[in-house]
């Protein structure tokens, strides 16, 4: 396969919303910053910065979700910038295809979240979600570690309540300088909660776009 021509004419638009699935049913939201002839580069997700186990030559899937498909691209990472802003470089290694997996679109944000995992409740609030995890913020840092056992309640306005059980996947230091940390949870569900959790990220999406069609 010519890269250079796939990276170039079969990516996206730069600033399109991407997402790197880095684990099985997991993905984490990225976005298309820059095509470079055989490369291209994308924001690295939050939930990743500073240490982590991803080291330049890991493979993974990078997928894209035009109206009514999911377009899947192989990779393989190239490098990663050593400072702020965090970029990764990523080249292709297979065509982009379209996809009947159910690939996890994460979207939404700002609904308030409850999170129990033995001890008090924490209040939190949504980054985040998709049927198979959710990311949120929590102003006060918790002693949670990954392989926790942890059930959280989420509040998706006109979709309802959902309430999951899963296990914690990562807990970061919130970026920025903001206080607290941002904690991903994954989880499986059944299909009448899929059903609420695709009602709200497909609605957001809606929003994201006539929102982007406005300015």
């Amino acid at each position: 396969m010519n890269t250079a021509v796939s990276a170039a004419t079969e990516l996206p638009a730069v600033g399109t919303s991407m997402y790197l699935v880095l684990g099985e049913g997991v993905n984490f939201r990225s976005r298309l910053e820059s095509i470079d002839g055989a490369t291209f580069t994308v924001g690295a997700p939050l939930e990743t910065n500073g240490p982590a186990e991803l080291q330049p030559g890991q493979h993974f899937d990078v997928f894209w979700a035009p109206p009514r498909t999911r377009i899947v691209l192989p990779s393989r990472l190239v490098a990663m910038s050593a400072g702020g802003p965090f970029r990764w470089t990523l080249a292709p290694t297979g065509n982009p295809v379209q996809s009947n997996r159910r690939e996890y679109v994460r979207g939404g944000g700002g609904a308030a979240v409850r999170l129990t995992a033995g001890g008090p409740a924490i209040e939190g609030a949504l980054l985040d979600i998709s049927e198979g995890g959710l990311r949120c913020w929590v102003d006060v840092p918790t002693a949670l570690a990954p392989g926790d056992p942890m059930d959280a309640t989420v509040s998706l306005g006109a979709a309802g309540d959902v309430a999951v059980s899963g296990t914690v996947l990562t807990v970061r230091e919130a970026p920025h300088g903001d206080p607290g940390q941002h904690i991903v949870l994954t989880f499986d569900v059944g299909e009448s909660l899929a059903q609420m959790i695709r009602l709200y990220v497909m609605n957001w999406e809606i929003n994201e776009r006539r929102l982007r069609q406005e300015s």
